[in-house]
C-alpha cells in the first residue's frame, strides 16, 4: 500500500436508501451514492455524456440511467449499458464502518 489513498466519509448508511440516489459533495468531488441489495456503491454524479446529474437518475436494479439523455451506467463498473453515453463513470470502492459510507481515493 502507498499510503497515498486518503479516506473521505461520505455520509450515514441510513441516509442512502434502498434503489434512490443522494448526491454527497465531498472536497471537489461531487458523487452518487446508491445502496442495491444492502450493498453501498458510489460514482461520479456527472454523466459523462452531458449536464445530467445521475443521483436525479433512475435507478434499476444496478443500472443507473442519466435523466438528461437516458444514457445508462452499471453502477459497479461504471461501464456504459445504454447510448448515448460511450465513456465510463468513476467509481469508487466504498466501505461501511460503524454505520458510515466511506470511499478510499
Amino acid at each position: 500500500m502507498s499510503g497515498s489513498a486518503s479516506r473521505i466519509d461520505l455520509c450515514s448508511v441510513d441516509e442512502v436508501e434502498p434503489g434512490t440516489p443522494i448526491k454527497i459533495e465531498a472536497g471537489d468531488l461531487t458523487l452518487a451514492v446508491y445502496q442495491v441489495d444492502g450493498e453501498i456503491y458510489v460514482t461520479d454524479d456527472a454523466c459523462t455524456h452531458g449536464p445530467g446529474s445521475l443521483s436525479e437518475g433512475y435507478l434499476d436494479g444496478h443500472i443507473i440511467e442519466c435523466d438528461f439523455h437516458n444514457g445508462a451506467f452499471d453502477i459497479r463498473s461504471g461501464e456504459v449499458v445504454a447510448p448515448p453515453c460511450m465513456i465510463p463513470l468513476k467509481t469508487y470502492k466504498a466501505v461501511t464502518e460503524n454505520g458510515r459510507v466511506i470511499i478510499e481515493v
